[in-house]
């Protein structure tokens, strides 16, 4: 029980805030400021799959609203009949957070995990992400630690799990490695147009009815082209993306869904 406490005192001090018994009443952080209640910060599970996310990627990004619709997401669609696939996975925050929260080997489900592992490939930039910047900001990245280039690393962070896949290389090329038929969770983060385009529409007709999609950057400021380039795919499949305040997109598969 110290040990949990403990726990808890760690990631209330790492969000910014002052130890009290209760948390304060703003949340205030990743872009996100409101007075609703956020007590599922105060939760073991979630302290745990968390600071598993931390742990990942090194450094704590103060994400714990967004990281809080993943692991819901994601634990809705673990009861939905199909893998997970995360297009975008840099260090694993995510995945890793994921994996912790759900116990992931006794899912019997099989997460692919695609990254280029080295930042956005040039090949599949279009016009329209390079004039919003997207070159110059994966270069700032990758050369200030924000992106990975060792995926070696990735796959020692991971390694505590057997039912998932690593597989390196730029989507749309990688795509195909994906083996299985039936997907139930797709998270897309890869900052860059096409690539998650692509995805959407390889995948699309993989989703089982009722399977989620979560969409990182949908609604932040400077990803315009992703959203826009995304909207127009999603509008193709006769669905919507749901805007969320954390920045995020969130499209569910209708159950009386074709796929078409």
């Amino acid at each position: 029980m110290r040990t949990l406490k403990a726990l808890v005192r760690r990631l209330i001090e790492a969000a910014g805030y002052t130890v009290s018994r209760r948390l304060p009443d703003v949340y205030d952080q990743d872009g996100l400021r409101s007075i609703h209640h956020h007590d599922f910060m105060l939760d073991p599970a979630f302290c745990r799959a968390y600071e598993r996310g931390v742990t990942a990627e090194g450094v704590d990004y103060r994400i714990h609203w967004r990281i809080h619709v993943v692991l819901w997401v994601a634990r809705s669609a673990s009861k939905v009949d199909g893998d997970f696939v995360e297009c975008g996975v840099n260090r694993g925050f995510r995945s890793s957070a994921i994996m912790e929260y759900l116990d992931w080997d006794a899912l019997g489900k099989t997460f692919y995990l695609l990254d280029t592992f080295s930042g956005v490939d040039a090949r599949y930039v279009t016009e329209e992400d390079v004039k919003a910047g997207v070159l110059e900001r994966s270069a700032a990245w990758l050369k200030n630690g924000t992106y990975i280039n060792d995926v070696e690393s990735v796959r020692a962070n991971f390694s505590r799990w057997k039912n998932l896949r690593i597989m390196q290389g730029p989507v749309p090329e990688s795509l195909d490695s994906v083996e299985s038929e039936r997907i139930a969770y797709l998270h897309l983060d890869m900052n860059c147009s096409l690539p998650e385009v692509e995805a959407f529409k390889f995948f699309w007709d993989r989703l089982v009815p009722g399977a989620f999609v979560l969409l990182d950057d949908y609604c932040f400021k400077g990803h315009e082209t992703q959203k826009s380039a995304l909207d127009a795919v999603v509008k193709t499949k006769d669905a919507d993306v749901l805007s969320l305040p954390t920045g995020q997109g969130l499209v569910i598969k209708s159950p009386d869904s074709t796929g078409s």
